[in-house]
């Protein structure tokens, strides 16, 4: 860790009671410097109660609970909100998956890439180096068609836009609309990088092999999927559908 870096990782969580010591034990042994914030959505699981026992023998482990499940969009932006106003300065803030899809391992190549220049750093599944573990032939379509209908509508160089493993450097998060986000649920993903472009901070996208879980349930559903595929015609200021 170079002087002044504070990094910390937003971990979104609903009942992931199963997945959360293994993916805290991932990431510390990772990166021993890195904090962690678990953001939790009221799991009815008991994963928030069991975060606070981490966050309680450990001084790097955060919890901020939430009141009820209002998608993945709202859970990052209330982590973001956490993140800049937390008395420790964060220097870099994390997204990441809470089901050990996204390897901490890839941690420091995300930070690498931000201190090379980057303002955002994407885990991208889909440049060279990258690739998916364990997904059968339809979902590959499905993901690799979502992101290349994203980049063809929004008009921009970024192959993997769906996305959830970032790096953001503070002055990011500080200049986005957080107001102003439009989606939930995983369109979240592709919404955040596309206004960060467009504020002309620089996107760099760094290799990432994306195993599928190994525990608990995926939360996409046809609502999420659906929401990702009009908002980047709204985000485009064109009608829906296309004429």
């Amino acid at each position: 860790m170079k002087p002044g870096e504070r990094p910390v990782i937003l971990l979104p969580t609903y009942n992931e009671v199963e997945n959360l010591p293994h993916v805290i034990a991932a990431i510390t042994a990772a990166q021993p410097a890195f904090e962690v914030c678990v953001v939790d959505d009221n799991s009815p699981d008991g994963t928030a109660d069991l975060a606070q026992e981490f966050a309680q023998q450990d001084s790097r482990i955060h919890v901020l609970r939430r009141a009820g499940k209002e998608g993945l969009g709202r859970a990052y932006i209330a982590g973001f909100r956490w993140a800049l106003a937390h008395p420790q300065d964060f220097t870099h803030v994390f997204e990441m998956d809470a089901d050990l899809s996204h390897d901490p391992r890839y941690l420091g190549d995300l930070l690498q890439a931000c201190r090379d220049g980057a303002d955002l750093a994407l885990g991208s599944r889909y440049v060279r180096g990258g690739g998916i573990e364990g997904w059968g032939p339809h979902r590959r379509v499905l993901s690799v068609g979502g992101s290349l209908y994203a980049k063809t509508v929004l008009g921009v160089d970024v192959r993997d836009l769906t996305g959830g493993f970032k790096c953001f450097r503070r002055r990011v998060l500080e200049a986005l609309p957080l107001d102003e986000i439009l989606t939930v649920g995983y369109g979240f993903q592709i919404e955040v990088t596309y206004r960060a472009l467009q504020l002309g901070f620089c996107v760099r996208e760094v290799p990432i092999v994306f195993p599928d879980r190994i525990r608990g349930v995926s939360k996409m559903s046809l609502n999420i999927a659906w929401e990702g595929a009009t908002v980047v015609w709204r985000l485009r200021g064109l009608p829906w559908p296309p004429r």
